[in-house]
C-alpha cells in the first residue's frame, strides 16, 4: 500500500483508534515490502506534534529517529505478545516509563473554567518519546486485546483497536485494504 492509496493521504496515518498502535503503524508494508514512514527525526518530530507533544531540536542528529523506531520495535512485540497471550517481557518497557518527567499545570480555558494539563520535559529522545511508552502501557493493561487486530489483508501489517459498536471492523481501513479487499472480490466473480 503505498500513500497514494489513501485519497490526499501521505502518511503516517492515524487510523488505529489508539496512538500506541497509530506509532507501531508508521512501518508498513508497501508493495509487499516494508515502508518506513519515518526517515528523519523531523518525521517523528511531526508525528508526536500531531498527537500533541511538541519537541525540541535534538543536540544529536538522528537521535530521535533511532530511538523512536527502538520503541516502535518494543511495543510492536509486546503488542504482538499480549495478542498471543505470551508472557510480556515488560523491562524494557518500564526503563522507557521512567524517563518520563512531567508534571501537572493548571489553565484557564477560554470560557474562564480551570483545566489542568500534564507537561513534560522533551528534551532528550527517551523523554520525547516517554509519553508514547506510557500510551503503549496503557494500552497493554487496559485495552480490551479482544478488539485490538491486525488488518485482515494478507499484505498488511496495520494494527487497529476495533471500537465500533459491533466489533466487526476486519480492516485497518476502508479506504486502504477494504476496498481492495472488495475490488478483488469483484475481479473474482467477474472471471
Amino acid at each position: 500500500m503505498t500513500a497514494a492509496t489513501l485519497p490526499g493521504a501521505e502518511g503516517p496515518w492515524f487510523i488505529a483508534e489508539d496512538h500506541a498502535l497509530d506509532f507501531i503503524n508508521t512501518l508498513a508494508m508497501a508493495e509487499k515490502s516494508p515502508h518506513d514512514f519515518w526517515q528523519s527525526d523531523e518525521d517523528v518530530r511531526q508525528w508526536l506534534q500531531h498527537i500533541g507533544l511538541q519537541v525540541n531540536a535534538m543536540a544529536k542528529p538522528g537521535a530521535l529517529l533511532a530511538e523512536a523506531r527502538k520503541l516502535r520495535a518494543l511495543i510492536r512485540l509486546l503488542v504482538e505478545e499480549k495478542k498471543h497471550g505470551r508472557e510480556l517481557p515488560l523491562d524494557a518497557l518500564n526503563d522507557w516509563l521512567a524517563q518520563a518527567q512531567s508534571h501537572v499545570r493548571l489553565e484557564m480555558d477560554a470560557q474562564g473554567s480551570l483545566q489542568t494539563q500534564r507537561v513534560y520535559l522533551l528534551d532528550t529522545p527517551q523523554q520525547a518519546l516517554a509519553p508514547v511508552a506510557e500510551l503503549a502501557a496503557a494500552l497493554l493493561a487496559n485495552g480490551q486485546f479482544d478488539y485490538i487486530r491486525q488488518c485482515e489483508h494478507p499484505d498488511c501489517t496495520l494494527w487497529f483497536y476495533d471500537k465500533t459498536k459491533a466489533h466487526r471492523r476486519r480492516w485497518c481501513s476502508m479506504a486502504l485494504c477494504g476496498n481492495r479487499a472488495k475490488v478483488a472480490r469483484f475481479r473474482a466473480k467477474s472471471n
